[in-house]
């Protein structure tokens, strides 16, 4: 479970609890999945650079991938360039797109770390990587007053929404990966909830805990299963069914939420 940093409101709307055990398996990707998830979604970032005086400095900046390492090609001329040459301790503030109106409910994530200049065969693949995100860089990622800096990640906060907030270390997050998954989560959730409302709500009732549930809809999908707001008698609530084993590829996932309604009719 991610950490909390925060104690229940005073005013906090009452959830209903659970009725009956969820059905295993139910796993959630960790910090560092959801932040390499995050990170890979964009290509766009806010960089936080140190001046001469110690100051932060905050701009605008926009990088690649090399492993999950964001790649930036900044101008020697920036200030943040010339922070970065003289104190290359930075850190780099991500957010997902969202149709939320609300954005303290956006998703996103800080990397914190070291900015090095890649050399040798890696500056090359540090190249390609920047050019393949930002494709109008190759009018000036050859100039000599622009360098290539790779953030070597060392610490990592990820917070995925109210209430759900975690941190992870930077090998963790080095060792993970993007979810395949939520590049087609919009139109796949679409798709659920339009022509699948039956089956979702049957999913709540024998596998989400909620007997009791009325309807159900998808709030959101991995490559470990399904988050479900559910409609009961008692209010709403919250639940998530899990695929019998984790999807490697967006293709999966028909085959998985398929066998996720065949399981919760099966247990009626």
């Amino acid at each position: 479970m991610a950490s909390r940093d925060h104690g229940e409101p005073v005013d906090a709307r009452s959830v209903p609890p659970q009725v009956a055990e969820v059905a295993e398996p139910v796993r959630r990707p960790s910090a560092a999945e959801e932040a390499r998830t995050i990170v890979a979604s964009t290509n766009t970032a806010t960089l936080a650079t140190l001046t001469a005086a110690g100051d932060p400095w905050a701009s605008f900046v926009t990088y690649g991938l090399l492993d999950g390492a964001p790649v930036l090609c900044v101008s020697n001329l920036a200030e943040h360039g010339r922070n970065l040459a003289a104190d290359p301790r930075a850190s780099l503030a991500i957010v997902a797109s969202s149709e939320d109106p609300d954005p303290q409910a956006w998703a996103r994530v800080t990397l914190a770390g070291v900015a090095e200049q890649p050399a040798g065969d890696e500056a090359s693949a540090a190249r390609e990587a920047h050019l393949a995100a930002v494709p109008a860089a190759e009018h000036y990622i050859d100039f000599s007053d622009f360098t290539l800096w790779l953030l070597r990640v060392h610490r990592v906060r990820w917070y995925g929404g109210y209430g759900r907030m975690d941190h992870a270390t930077g090998e963790a997050y080095a060792a993970a990966r993007p979810d395949p998954v939520r590049p087609r989560a919009a139109a796949a959730i679409a798709h659920l909830n339009k022509d699948h409302a039956d089956s979702l709500c049957a999913m709540a009732r024998t596998l989400g805990g909620h007997p009791d549930a009325t309807a159900a809809t998808c709030t959101g999908v991995d490559r470990y299963g399904l988050d479900l707001s559910v409609t009961t008698a008692r209010g709403n609530a919250h639940t998530r069914v899990g695929f019998a084993t984790p999807i490697d590829s967006a293709d999966d996932l028909r085959s998985a939420t398929v066998e996720l309604a065949q399981r919760a009719r099966i247990s009626r």
